[in-house]
């Protein structure tokens, strides 16, 4: 499992030797599979790490977004979600039975999504509302490169709720986990349309043609 992967970093982090520096590449990964936290194997395409490397590939975009010439409080409220999703990836990297067992759970240093990581999305999207036109129709995703970069984020969001709604349904995890994504995609779509104003870009309507 090598550092690439910053779930994976979980995992060695609480089996090597805090002393030492941790290899970028452990050739443990060379035959296909991976370790969760806890030391359970499974291949690659499993699943459970399709999910959190979806995961991961959320909040890489997320950092891209944030890289952008945004406001400080667009900026803090993206760290903020990255350093959730960093915790909801080290739930979906953990051995689902290690976390059975909350002695171990806290032991292996994996924090569970609280409420009020949730309560805080759907505050700013309110509060973002708030400066926001009614919506009277669907948007086209674009108008500014930054945008786009929110729509692309919100497309990655839906797809790793629907991967981790499928784990879901063959080894159970936190509802919570669902729950954010859910909100967090809301929360994306919201922030895009903040930035277009922020922006002065313009927002397309799609205005569907009537049936012929």
């Amino acid at each position: 499992m090598g550092l690439n992967n910053p779930f994976n970093f979980r995992a060695e982090y609480f089996t090597e030797p805090k002393h030492q520096h941790m290899k970028i590449y452990t050739k443990t990964g060379d035959e296909g599979t991976t370790g969760l936290v806890g030391g359970t194997r499974l291949p690659k395409h499993d699943l459970r790490i399709e999910c959190y490397g979806t995961v991961d590939e959320l909040n890489s975009y997320l950092g891209l977004i944030r890289d952008q010439n945004i406001s400080n409080d667009s900026k803090s409220m993206l760290i903020k979600i990255q350093e959730q999703l960093f915790c909801i990836g080290a739930i979906l990297a953990t051995d689902p039975e290690k976390l059975k067992d909350e002695t171990k759970r806290k032991q292996l240093g994996i924090s569970f999504v609280n409420p009020e990581a949730i309560t805080f999305l759907e505050d700013h999207i309110d509060a973002m509302n708030l400066e926001l036109a009614p919506m009277t129709h669907f948007i086209l995703p674009g108008g500014h490169q930054t945008v786009s970069f929110c729509h692309i984020a919100r497309c990655i969001c839906r797809r790793a709720e629907r991967a981790i709604s499928k784990l879901n349904t063959e080894q159970p995890t936190q509802s919570e986990v669902l729950i954010y994504l859910n909100r967090l995609s809301d929360f994306i779509f919201v922030l895009a349309r903040k930035l277009s104003k922020e922006l002065e870009a313009e927002e397309i309507k799609w205005i569907p043609n009537k049936p012929s």
